[in-house]
């Protein structure tokens, strides 16, 4: 089930589109100030409880959007500070499934390559780990 609000998708960087690139780097600053500077907005959002105690994974995360902003060109202006990036540098949490997500991307009609997500007979295969 889709939950409302803030979103960190755990699908490949260079698989999304400029809204969703962008949207989810915004959102995850906004997640990062929640659970760094103790921030209440959202603090008790499932998206946000499953970040706990995995800022490193998060500080990946990060890095993993900036790599694909900077691919394409986009200007980049706000690291996160490595200091603070402590914890699990694995997330093994998820809100939605991989699986779900692709779907929510594919219903949303935008510029996502999630098709090519899907392999042989409509399964989905999941792609190289974002965080590598």
């Amino acid at each position: 089930m889709e939950a409302s609000g803030l979103r960190i998708w755990d699908i490949a960087p260079d698989k999304m589109c400029r809204q969703h690139l962008l949207g989810e780097h915004r959102e995850l600053h906004a997640l990062w100030s929640i659970l760094t500077k103790g921030k209440k907005g959202y603090a008790k959002h499932p998206e946000t409880l499953r970040w706990h105690g995995k800022l490193k994974a998060l500080y990946l995360r990060h890095e993993a959007l900036v790599r694909e902003m900077t691919r394409r060109r986009y200007a980049h202006r706000s690291p996160l500070s490595e200091a603070l990036a402590t914890g699990n540098a694995t997330q093994d949490e998820y809100v939605d499934p991989y699986e779900e997500q692709v779907r929510i991307l594919r219903k949303k009609g935008c510029d996502c390559s999630v098709d090519e997500l899907v392999g042989e007979g409509g399964t989905l295969a999941r792609v190289v780990a974002w965080a590598a």
